[in-house]
């Protein structure tokens, strides 16, 4: 067998070592599915000569050794170690079994029909595979440097200044600080448009670089990048199996011993009470056998769900599991965070009222700060930051900063935060200095074009409630609300009022909170389903989340949403399928109107059909 690593550590079943490139593992994938085709063309070979020479024993015995040693080979190590009952150990009892009782072509046959179903499986999850891994193909090979020499990504740090051609892909997240280009970010939004690019502009790594020459300074190192973080999501999706995932697993293991059970009693009983030779019942157990391999769904179930992690992360969503993505169909509650998810979270200063300096302290006040209001107060400032001003910084969550400038303790937040704060319908920082109120500075945010009614599109996804929390007085909360048609808001509130409404909220239903600040981490945490934007969110949050959106587009939980009732759609119809033709065929065996070639169809024919079925997921575009 030909390993992938030249020395591996730990290896599969397969020989094939834990933790190899996906190239490697690739081209051993396709080096075995080779060796099978070529395994199985000589067994047919043999299989078509023993029918021609009328049933010959030998050629028989040559095809089904050929085709399925290793079958019966997996079936005694399980044996060995206690895994009795699976398909290897149903698979060589029925063909064994066929050939003690004289039927020695269909013997051969199961075993070769088997393996040629199998082949086919492996062929289409192969492809599936392909297709997954060129979506998510958007690892950089290296990093240039000013100087012209490429570097691997992982030896920049932040600060560092790397160059980006046309043709390349962004190697680390960072921001322009010279030229401009068209960048295609679909690889990690799903957006076909190119995004113009130019001097302050972010751009984020596995994007790629169309035309025009870029210097970017590198703001994350490659393990904090966006790349890194998407290929880290998607790869340990898989382990977060759904409850049906599962259930289908136990099902498997509860399913299997019953139906040999059955088929014991199948080949016995009759002939004991009936007074009938043992032949024809020994063969009624065989296909019942056959017929009850658990391969659809054990095979199907796991890539369906396999697809639509896929398919969500094409449209710029990362799901983080099975698990996460059946849940998404049963939300009836929605929870919204206002800023930076229904608004832009790009603030710009308005007003100041107040001392001739106040734009000053409170820009230094601010100045570690890296919530949005405290950058657009910052950024209005168009002096220079002396932070050896600055000491004592400490942020007070929900309320706003507490800082020494100068020498002087300065207060600048909210009206809970500073003393004798006028009433304000504006969303507005105020400031106190040694102590007494020096006046405010007001702020402006816009709400998100696709954020605007999206209450109303989803409730044609079955949401019947939407809710909005903020921490914004009520004037400019409800102002939100409006535009976005949220059925409910609740305003003012501190990061731990947050937490307690989601936890009044999720009593009695299904809830999804979709938020992407820090303080939006617990909130995210307690829902049944977290939702974080994933392009201007904080890590925090995203770490905290199940589902990360990285086009920043609320709109886009509508797509979640499509994307799990349409998983679960295609899942179920395989469960139904597979169970139904198997439950027919099984009672067809059972009472003798079925013979070795139903059950090879009922077995084999089934589970290939549903792999297609859930092929679906990846290759249907349509929907």
């Amino acid at each position: 067998m030909t390993k992938c690593c030249k020395k591996p550590k730990q290896t599969n079943e397969d020989g094939c070592c834990k933790g190899c490139c996906s190239l490697d593992i690739q081209n051993h994938e396709e080096n075995n599915i080779k060796i099978v085709a070529f395994r199985l063309i000589f067994a047919g070979v043999f299989f078509a000569l023993a029918i021609f020479l009328k049933d010959n024993l030998i050629l028989s015995a040559l095809s089904l050794i050929i085709a399925g040693y290793d079958i019966v080979w997996r079936a005694v190590k399980n044996i060995l170690k206690g895994q009795v009952f699976d398909e290897n150990f149903l698979m060589t009892i029925a063909t064994v079994g066929a050939f003690f009782i004289g039927e020695n072509t269909e013997g051969a046959a199961v075993m070769l029909f088997y393996q040629v179903g199998e082949l086919f499986q492996e062929m289409s999850v192969d492809r599936s595979r392909r297709a997954i891994a060129s979506l998510m193909d958007i690892r950089p090979d290296f990093a240039t440097l000013p100087g012209g020499m490429q570097v691997p990504p992982e030896t920049v740090r932040i600060g560092d200044l790397i160059i980006i051609k046309p043709g390349e892909k962004v190697p680390l997240d960072g921001v322009v600080t010279e030229g401009s280009a068209s960048v295609d970010t679909s690889p990690l939004t799903g957006e076909s448009m190119p995004k113009d690019v130019q001097k302050g502009d972010e751009v984020l790594s596995g994007s790629l670089c169309i035309n025009g020459l870029l210097t970017v300074r590198v703001t994350r190192e490659y393990t904090q990048s966006t790349v890194s973080k998407i290929l880290e999501l998607t790869q340990n999706a898989s382990s977060q199996k759904s409850p049906t995932e599962k259930f289908i697993t136990k099902f498997a293991r509860v399913y299997t011993p019953i139906v040999t059970a059955f088929a014991v009693i199948i080949a016995t009983l009759p002939p004991l009470v009936l007074g009938q030779r043992f032949s024809p019942w020994i063969y009624k157990a065989l296909v019942f056998l056959v017929v009850s391999c658990p391969c659809a769904l054990v095979i199907s179930i796991p890539l369906g769900f396999f697809g639509g992690i896929s398919r969500a992360s094409r449209r710029g969503i990362l799901v983080k599991g099975g698990n996460y993505l059946e849940a998404l169909r049963n939300i009836d509650t929605v929870v919204f965070d206002k800023t930076g998810t229904l608004t832009k979270g790009v603030f710009k200063v308005s007003r100041v009222e107040g001392a001739d300096n106040l734009l000053e302290i409170a820009a230094h006040a601010e100045y570690y700060s890296n919530h949005p209001i405290a950058k657009s107060i910052v950024s209005a400032f168009d002096g220079d930051i002396g932070q050896e001003r600055i000491s004592n910084y400490i942020e007070i969550a929900g309320f706003g900063i507490k800082a020494v400038i100068d020498g002087v303790e300065v207060f600048a937040g909210n009206e809970k935060l500073v003393a004798n704060a006028p009433k304000l319908d504006d969303t507005a920082v105020f400031i106190s200095i040694g102590g007494e109120y020096a006046g405010y500075i007001t702020v402006e945010d816009e709400i998100k074009s696709d954020a605007i009614g999206i209450a109303k599109a989803l409730k044609k996804y079955g949401v019947k409630k939407t809710v909005m929390l903020t921490g914004d007085n009520q004037y400019i909360g409800k102002k939100v609300a409006k535009e976005a048609g949220v059925d409910e808001g609740y305003y003012s509130l501190l990061p731990q009022d947050k937490v307690e409404k989601m936890e009044q909220i999720g009593k009695d239903s299904s809830t999804l909170f979709v938020g992407d600040g820090i303080n939006d981490a617990p909130s995210l945490a307690m829902a049944d389903v977290g939702v974080a934007m994933g392009g201007v969110g904080s890590d925090a949050a995203i770490e905290a989340a199940d589902v990360v959106i990285m086009t920043d587009e609320p709109s886009k939980i509508t797509d979640a949403i499509s994307v799990a009732r349409f998983t679960n759609k295609v899942v179920w119809q395989n469960i139904i399928f597979s169970i139904s033709v198997k439950v027919l065929v099984m009672i067809l065996a059972a009472t003798g109107f079925a013979s070795m070639w139903y059950a090879v169809f009922a077995d084999v024919g089934v589970a290939f059909l549903a792999v297609l079925n859930a092929m679906r997921l990846i290759y249907n575009k349509s929907f």
